[in-house]
């Protein structure tokens, strides 16, 4: 009920929360839940589910006041011209993950056409509710090329063995849903990657702010690589280098409420910085843990250049290397634990 969200979003608020992510609901408990997350001036944010996008979709969300969406759900369905539900198999079975995520790659194509009327009134309500997009690009990247994602050069030193078995398909397990991917399933998904990266860089070109965020730990993607990985996708979209680092830095402070604490170097705020030995706007590859291979025209040889050197977190300098080689150490410990435990 509209009470039981209201009473919900005040006992989490009690608890010490800022902010609260929806998922899904019917839009009159939602609508009910947002007006008191607003009243307790708590930020909010919206993974729009697929079960209910019908009922409440980007647009509606936003003009209760949401402040950000994550992933891209719900965007195709508010620019809907000659449908309103999606064109799902008639067989379609959202509990059955191949089929979530495999008609998922084909729902961009269903909507409005980009430059279209219903296109630009979309961009230019959302921008004008100062909406902020975090779209993730990086998390169902595995979907236009499951190879690339399986077999990514960090999986062997820092994906810790029961991250890598979740990550093979498993009907039982969230995103391990490569049962029977298709090249015609790769084919779509990377249609619809174009569709959507171009409406998330028409949306930054008409003002609206965009943020870097992840989502990983799950589809093959671990964390931090995952992060850097977001920031080479938003380059893909059409963002300039130094766009792409705005939205992961003050666009993402702006949307918390704290850039007047971080997000820029600036005099008065915190040291939040990495420090690396080249230019990361020339390639974000240098940012990986596992640094770029490149082609030493001395030697002859490929080596390893890059990588973070000092990650600065409010002013305490941290040795990025040195961590990274904890990681290592732990997921070798884990590797070698779990082969002395299996049966001989």
């Amino acid at each position: 009920t509209a009470e039981a969200a209201r009473s919900w979003v005040r006992a989490v608020h009690e608890r010490g929360a800022d902010g609260v992510k929806f998922r899904g609901a019917r839009p009159g408990p939602f609508a009910a839940a947002m007006d008191e997350a607003k009243r307790l001036d708590m930020k909010t944010s919206y993974h729009h589910a697929q079960l209910s996008v019908v009922q409440t979709n980007v647009l509606d969300s936003a003009r209760l006041g949401l402040d950000s969406m994550e992933h891209w759900y719900g965007l195709p369905e508010a620019m809907f011209e000659d449908r309103v539900i999606q064109d799902y198999p008639l067989d379609y079975n959202y509990g059955d993950e191949q089929d979530r995520f495999g008609e998922a790659g084909r729902l961009w194509l269903q909507a409005a056409a980009p430059g279209s009327d219903t296109w630009r009134r979309t961009i230019d309500e959302l921008v004008g509710l100062d909406f902020t997009l975090s779209p993730t690009f990086t998390i169902y990247e595995a979907s236009r090329d499951v190879m690339r994602a399986r077999n990514a050069d960090w999986h062997e030193a820092y994906t810790m063995p029961y991250m890598a078995r979740a990550f093979e398909p498993d009907p039982e397990i969230h995103g391990s849903y490569f049962f029977d991917w298709t090249t015609a399933h790769e084919v779509a998904w990377k249609r619809n990657y174009r569709r959507w990266m171009h409406f998330v860089n028409d949306y930054k070109n008409a003002g609206g702010r965009v943020v870097a965020g992840s989502d990983a730990g799950f589809i093959y993607k671990v964390y931090g690589f995952a992060y850097i990985r977001e920031l080479e996708l938003l380059q893909e979209a059409g963002f300039h280098p130094l766009e792409v680092l705005q939205a992961a830095t003050l666009n993402g402070a702006e949307l918390m409420g704290i850039d007047d604490l971080t997000g820029s170097v600036e005099v008065g705020k915190r040291a939040d910085l990495v420090i690396v030995d080249e230019n990361p706007l020339a390639n974000f590859k240098l940012l990986y843990g596992t640094g770029h291979r490149r082609l030493n025209r001395t030697t002859g040889e490929m080596e390893r250049v890059g990588g973070v050197r000092y990650t600065v977190r409010d002013g305490i300098v941290f040795d990025a290397p040195a961590l990274l080689a904890d990681v290592r150490e732990l997921v070798a410990a884990r590797k070698a634990a779990e082969a002395q435990a299996a049966p001989r």
